[in-house]
């Protein structure tokens, strides 16, 4: 689809449209939950940037190709996020794939399993795409709290807030996972005040 054009004025007074034409102001509750969601997006697509493109063929093991599709996901959760499903039904594409959270598990059992055991507290950091894919579990902590606040006041499916927090953990373990697999040692928190 050819963009003609970018521009459209209808938000220059401070609304935006949501999914059904309902107008809302940008510093609603919503747009928060959903504009997360999308600078979580976007710093995915820095993750994968710094990731290995790996082998097409395999069933698993390429972290880039699951970011793609996590980052996909995503897009579903921004069109349910922004659905006031009190006003408008809800598309096909605000929908997870049945098997969103199953997945996300499954990555994170499988990236534990090669992991040595936890030492303590970790400090972000590492490679930079350990560092990135920490900047992006931050976010998604963030989006999952502007979710939380959004459900308190309306209508969002339990699903939403299921996958944003196992994707939080799955990022923790990629962070994790990419430190082990370049060879560089995580720095563990000691308490200063000792």
């Amino acid at each position: 689809m050819k963009i003609t054009k970018v521009y459209t004025r209808t938000g220059d007074k401070g609304t935006t449209s949501l999914v059904g034409g309902i107008r809302i102001g940008k510093a609603d509750i919503r747009l928060e939950a959903y504009g997360t969601v999308d600078e979580l997006n976007s710093h995915l697509g820095l993750l994968a940037a710094h990731l290995p493109a790996g082998d097409k063929n395999l069933p698993d093991g390429d972290d880039r190709r699951t970011i793609e599709q996590i980052q996909s996901i995503l897009f579903n959760i921004g069109t349910h996020l922004a659905t006031d499903l009190s006003q408008t039904p809800l598309y096909p594409s605000a929908r997870l794939p049945e098997d969103a959270i199953t997945r996300l598990e499954d990555e994170i059992d499988h990236a534990l399993a090669m992991l040595p055991e936890a030492q303590g507290f970790v400090l972000p950091g590492g490679t930079i795409a350990a560092a990135q894919a920490h900047i992006c579990r931050t976010v998604c902590r963030r989006a999952e709290r502007r979710v939380v606040a959004l459900a308190a006041e309306a209508e969002v499916g339990p699903e939403i807030q299921t996958y944003l927090n196992r994707l939080s953990d799955y990022l923790f373990v990629l962070a994790k996972k990419l430190n082990f697999m370049a060879g560089e040692s995580e720095k563990i928190w000691h308490n200063p005040c000792k």
